[in-house]
């Protein structure tokens, strides 16, 4: 690694950060990111950092305004510290599903966050699995969004059955990172189509592709409440799939989301650490967490070096 690179850490998840440190071979670097008795963010970087590469490891997971802006202020810190380069690390990008205006008189919050983060003074940016692709060009810097599918194809292929797997998509919008997984570990391809005939009725969902004695695997980026998720396990099931697993990159599981899963028929479903898991996630009977580290810190090492962040995934 080169001697002028630094990883500053957030508060949103330290025990990612000191994985990536570790995979490095680099401690973190001191920093003090505390709250006012008024929960004010103040940052204090405890080490000389003029001149060095910084990378600032920081989800904007729950709870997000208090994360990003922790965020803004490290990145404030190092700016006025003489950093030469400052990248921001966002393993879970928030504000992502906000990309665009889907009713009259909305936001688009995913762009204001991606204005706020530029304008605070980050030089780039990296994060893994964006909700949509396209808000890479919400920033007017350099922004690697990297993809989990290398790990979850690793993973499945050391876990399950594989060559009798079937990758699905829980809805339209997915089938292109289903069929990049579909054709990692080269299994077919099939889509949940869920659609509600009338307002107030429950989702209808018909299923394109033949699941019959499948493992099934449910691709997606995000899972928070569940409920697609559990309800496409279920009509899979109904369909005949053998058993049916999901793979998700980001957990975010808000309210009952766990227990919900729990309950389920899904035989398991895989996150990554891109969030901090809850203590409910680490016990819950068919959740597994697996570490985007090693994925995260070869990022950071080939950016640091100048080298192609794209070849990863080649």
């Amino acid at each position: 690694m080169p001697s002028s690179i630094k990883v500053v850490a957030g508060n949103s998840n330290r025990p990612l950060a000191e994985a990536i440190c570790a995979h490095l071979g680099i401690p973190l670097a001191k920093a003090s990111v505390r709250r006012f008795a008024d929960m004010e963010v103040f940052v204090e970087i405890q080490e000389n950092v003029r001149g060095q590469d910084v990378f600032i490891i920081q989800s904007t997971s729950f709870p997000t305004n208090d994360h990003l802006m922790e965020l803004l202020i490290i990145t404030d810190a190092l700016r006025r510290s003489s950093a030469r380069r400052i990248t921001a690390v966002i393993p879970y990008f928030g504000y992502a599903r906000q990309d665009r205006r889907a009713s009259g008189r909305t936001p688009i919050s995913a762009k204001l966050v991606a204005n706020l983060i530029t304008h605070a003074g980050v030089d780039r940016v990296l994060t893994l699995d964006l909700h949509a692709g396209q808000i890479q060009g919400f920033f007017d810097i350099p922004t690697d969004n990297l993809f989990g599918a290398p790990l979850m194809s690793r993973d499945i292929k050391e876990r399950l059955d594989w060559k009798n797997a079937m990758v699905v998509s829980p809805d339209v919008g997915g089938v292109v990172r289903a069929r990049a997984l579909a054709k990692r570990i080269d299994a077919p391809l099939a889509i949940v189509d869920k659609r509600r005939d009338r307002p107030g009725e429950s989702e209808v969902m018909n299923i394109i592709g033949s699941v019959e004695g499948r493992s099934c695997i449910l691709l997606d980026d995000i899972v928070d409440s569940g409920g697609t998720l559990c309800n496409a396990a279920e009509a899979l099931l109904d369909q005949g799939a053998k058993d049916v697993y999901a793979y998700i990159t980001h957990g975010v599981l808000s309210g009952g989301a766990v227990a919900r899963i729990a309950n389920s028929k899904l035989k398991e479903l895989v996150i990554t650490d891109s969030i901090l898991p809850t203590e409910a996630v680490k016990v819950a009977r068919n959740i597994r967490v697996i570490s985007i580290a090693s994925l995260m810190g070869e990022a950071i090492e080939r950016t640091a070096s100048e080298s192609s962040v794209s070849s990863l995934f080649d």
